[in-house]
């Protein structure tokens, strides 16, 4: 058994603590947390289950890292603080563990991050001896394994989109959907997501994947964007009130140029009421979904829905990406120390878990 840390219970830490309890290989051996008010509560709670597993949570980082786990689910957000992410990574790599975490966008394509994030981390699996696996959903497996796959059964293909289209009121990260994003904020407002140039740094990996992977190379990435206001306020369940004439709907682009097209393009079509930009594209249910659409021939077309935490379909979300990086763990157990991308770690079968249930 593999001694396991899931450091974080927000959204992602729940279903971590989840995944791992339900993992043949794994022990749930330390949680994490930031908030006092966690500090002493058992995992089984944190993570949504209906029993106690045994495991207190705690806050004492250096006394979790001392006993040497063999890893960690670092689940803690890099949204707003990318630095401290950083740093937490960098401790639970120089303690010899394998670490998996979607929490740093430019480490997806980690053979193109930036020098001040790479080098840190390669610095730190020196010393310690650990390994890095940095995915999620999109960007993770929504825009690398899954259209690579599909890719693999046309006779020919033209291009590539990979789409995501949500409803973001099911998402329960108020701070990342109005102020990153910019839902409720005036359309003058600039959201730090959407700044010219970001969405590359977040999305530009994954086309950089896809493409080593087809063995083509990209003559250049390019962004569009487009916004629209509410027509009238409406109210969700997680976040309260949006106003009328506040961004309600944002559809941007991030494409991949071969030969002076757009041949890879990774889409986001983000509402927070599906009244909003009725003429764009809307997943099966109205709720979200990811797409992946290859065009050729024959034409192929995949949408994934996953719900979890009482049909939620963010959480489902969140849960696929923790599936793919739990299911990774004890693949880096047995490879060498290292720095790992998508095109690395094999997408694995459920092995041990048919049938098998936590709750």
């Amino acid at each position: 058994m593999i001694p396991t840390v899931v450091w974080g219970t927000g959204n992602v830490g729940r279903a971590a603590i989840r995944a791992v309890e339900a993992h043949p290989a794994l022990t749930l051996t330390a949680v994490l947390v930031h908030d006092p008010a966690k500090v002493g509560r058992d995992a089984g709670g944190l993570g949504g289950l209906s029993r106690t597993l045994g495991v207190a949570a705690t806050d004492d980082i250096s006394a979790v890292l001392a006993a040497r786990p063999r890893a960690v689910v670092y689940a803690a957000s890099g949204d707003i603080r990318p630095d401290d992410a950083l740093t937490d990574i960098g401790r639970a790599l120089r303690a010899g563990a394998v670490v998996v975490t979607p929490s740093l966008y430019p480490l997806y394509d980690q053979r193109n991050a930036p020098p001040e994030l790479r080098d840190p981390l390669v610095a730190a699996v020196a010393e310690g001896g650990g390994s890095l696996f940095v995915s999620g959903v999109d960007p993770g497996w929504g825009n690398d394994v899954l259209p690579l796959l599909v890719s693999g059964l046309g006779t020919e293909v033209d291009a590539i989109r990979c789409q995501e289209i949500f409803d973001y009121s099911t998402y329960e990260q108020e701070d990342s959907v109005r102020h990153l994003i910019g839902m409720g904020h005036p359309l003058e407002y600039q959201p730090l997501m959407l700044a010219e140039g970001v969405p590359t740094m977040v999305w530009g990996g994954q086309l950089r994947l896809m493409a080593r992977a087809l063995g083509v190379e990209l003559d250049e990435i390019r962004e569009t964007l487009d916004r629209r206001a509410l027509e009238t306020t409406v109210t969700t369940r997680t976040m309260g009130a949006f106003e009328k004439g506040t961004q309600g709907a944002v559809r941007f682009e991030v494409q991949g140029f071969v030969g002076g097209e757009p041949r890879i393009v990774i889409e986001h079509i983000t509402r927070i009421h599906a009244s909003c930009a009725p003429d764009w594209p809307s997943p099966p249910d109205g709720v979200g979904a990811h797409r992946v659409v290859i065009e050729g021939r024959p034409r192929i077309e995949v949408t994934v829905e996953a719900s979890d935490e009482g049909e939620n379909r963010s959480a489902g979300g969140n849960a696929t990406a923790v599936g793919r990086l739990v299911s990774a763990i004890d693949w880096l157990v047995e490879a060498e120390p290292g720095l790992y991308d998508a095109l690395d770690v094999p997408l694995r079968p459920a092995v041990g878990r048919l049938g098998r249930r936590t709750a």
